[in-house]
């Protein structure tokens, strides 16, 4: 096998995930030579849509070329055309008229983009602050909360650490208890996440954080049930959902919350340095601005919460367009889309020796996350053979925490994508890497 394509070693190909994922690699300039090569890649194989219909249409207003098959939409995901040309536009208009009047206007992008970012979650813009990302948010809540020996946070193990680690350092300075519950693999059922929590609650605790969908191996939680539950017991509840924002038809008002987080960079296929967090009005009287400085928002929690200085409102201004590019095609049609390619994913790795998956067939139990063990395969080996031979980008998971591949499709993959990786990672199963 060629040990170099396009500029981009294997080595390199594996170092650039070991530091940095998705995300570094797409900043490579040895990833720009091998993006232009696949650009070339006309067979008809490439070209083909595997009977997808109007989703060509959809895979159009992305830039990659049709030899690249992008499978990491839990990291990074490229932006559409309306989106870059938002974010080019007004940058552009920022930097070639830096007058008063284009600042005001700008300034009044944030209000707009928020009440766009309200409606498609069904809430209010009082209750929607714009952060960077979902960490950000998450930690915005661990800051803002006025917790203090003797009280309790539980958290499930298997968080972000922005949503686990966090909450154990901020408890090492304040003296509050985190009690960390087990996340079982396989998925145990809904049912197993109420009563774990339901029997860890005591009267110390005081927050439950979880992840809606989890980044490590795509198991869902029933963030419904678990809110009301927490409701019940006076206890605020964190939902940090960075892997369903964007690719779920999210209703805050139905699942009720307290607190939900999310990034436009992920699964809406918007701007870096863009994301949300969501205020509960029932809980703003308990949640204390953690950062006080120039320009805050405009409308309810933002003017007291949102003070976070110079903002880049050409990205706020391309993460609405991001919402507006999803909307038009709806998300309950985007939902169901990421959650089929997800399913024809599972099954199509089940048939194949050697695979043990991490993720539960159940789609009531899973949606567009998918991991994996290639049998004895070292994982970033076979990371970069993929992208090598077939122009396939995944995510390599390594330690012994369910190590393996993670693939995760979106509205811009294709059935006859998925058919390429399964053919793929079973070639490499039965021949090595």
């Amino acid at each position: 096998m060629a040990q170099r394509t396009g500029g981009l070693s294997r080595r390199r190909f594996a170092y650039l995930f070991s530091v940095g994922g998705s995300a570094a690699l797409l900043a490579d300039p040895a990833f720009a030579t091998w993006m232009a090569r696949a650009s070339r890649r006309r067979d008809a194989e490439d070209r083909g849509s595997g009977g997808d219909g109007a989703w060509d249409a959809v895979r159009r207003q992305f830039l990659m070329p049709p030899g690249l098959h992008l499978f990491n939409a839990a990291n990074l995901c490229p932006s559409p055309e309306p989106v870059l040309k938002a974010l080019s536009d007004h940058t552009r208009r920022m930097d070639e008229t830096p007058s008063p009047a284009v600042r005001d206007e700008m300034h009044g992008v944030r209000e707009q983009v928020r009440a766009r970012l309200a409606e498609y979650l069904r809430v209010t813009p009082e209750e929607i602050l714009i952060t960077r990302n979902t960490s950000e948010g998450n930690n915005l809540v661990s800051s803002g909360l006025d917790l203090r020996a003797g009280d309790e946070v539980l958290v499930f193990a298997d968080n972000h650490p922005s949503n686990l680690g966090a909450w154990r350092e901020k408890a090492r300075r304040f003296g509050y208890t985190v009690t960390v519950l087990e996340t079982p693999n396989p998925h145990p059922g809904a049912d197993y996440y109420v009563e774990a929590v339901r029997r860890a609650l005591t009267p110390r605790t005081k927050v439950l954080a979880f992840s809606h969908l989890t980044n490590t191996v795509g198991d869902v939680l029933p963030a419904r049930d678990l809110c009301a539950l927490a409701r019940e017991h006076g206890v605020l509840s964190l939902v940090d959902g960075a892997q369903t924002f964007g690719a779920f038809d999210v209703d805050l008002r139905d699942m009720d919350p307290d607190f939900y987080t999310g990034s436009a960079h992920k699964w809406p296929c918007g701007p870096l340095e863009a994301g949300l967090l969501f205020v509960n009005r029932r809980a703003q009287p308990r949640f204390w601005p953690s950062v006080i400085s120039a320009y805050p928002g405009q409308t309810g929690l933002s003017k007291t919460h949102e003070g976070f200085g110079q903002r880049d409102e050409p990205a706020i201004l391309a993460f609405g367009e991001a919402i507006a590019f999803q909307r038009r095609i709806g998300m309950k049609a985007i939902e169901a889309r990421t959650r089929e390619l997800g399913q024809a994913l599972i099954a199509g790795l089940r048939r194949i020796d050697g695979v043990a998956l991490w993720t539960h067939p159940d789609p009531a139990r899973s949606a567009g996350v998918v991991s994996f063990r290639p049998a004895a395969l070292d994982p970033r080996r076979l990371a970069a053979a993929l992208f090598e031979r077939d122009g396939i980008v995944c995510a390599v998971r390594g330690g012994e925490d369910r190590g393996g591949l993670r693939f995760s499709p979106h509205i811009y993959n294709s059935h006859a994508e998925i058919e390429r990786v399964v053919e793929a990672v079973g070639r490499a199963i039965r021949s090595g890497v």
